[in-house]
């Protein structure tokens, strides 16, 4: 299952990133516009032509095709997390539903935002700035990112296996 994560940073424009787990991920700028689209050459006079066409039009611009770079930063992060698993005292099997927990919350991006929530980051923290107690550069350091969630669901949850059965019951962990 994708999901759609959009950071409104700028108005006009809209940043939005499509994270797939599995797959390549693109992300586009798409910019809203006041002013006239250029009209078609059509046999009809500008006139009898929809307004619709004269209203805000937006214009898609792709601004990167992630595959390879946002593939290889999500198996460094994945990386990450599998040699600090047991330093919490889990084994291997925990792995799994970690990987499913944070796949699909962030795609294990460390820039991952949800406007609605406030969450950020890997693993999807509410607010963002409490994974400051990992360590410096919360916001761009994904080791302090995965540090601080492993300790979030060990304290919470005990093991990821039970933080992922909570997020399919919940929606949430």
């Amino acid at each position: 299952m994708s999901r759609i994560r959009t950071s409104l940073r700028t108005y006009p424009k809209l940043l939005l990133t499509l994270t797939a787990a599995g797959s390549a991920v693109t992300a586009a700028v798409i910019t809203l516009s006041s002013a006239p689209a250029a009209q078609p050459a059509t046999a009809q006079p500008a006139a009898a032509q929809p307004a619709a066409a004269a209203l805000a039009p937006a214009t898609f611009r792709p601004i990167a095709t992630l595959a390879s770079a946002a593939i290889s930063q999500r198996r460094a992060n994945q990386h990450t997390a599998q040699r600090m698993i047991p330093r919490f005292g889990w084994g291997k099997r925990q792995w799994t539903p970690l990987n499913k927990l944070w796949n699909r919350e962030s795609g294990w991006n460390k820039y991952a935002q949800n406007p609605y929530s406030g969450a950020y980051g890997i693993p999807q923290a509410v607010p963002g700035n409490k994974m400051a107690s990992a360590g410096n550069h919360w916001r761009t350091n994904a080791t302090t990112q995965i540090r601080w969630g492993l300790r979030y669901i060990k304290s919470r949850y005990g093991r990821p296996r039970v933080a992922w059965d909570h997020e399919l019951a919940y929606g949430w962990y």
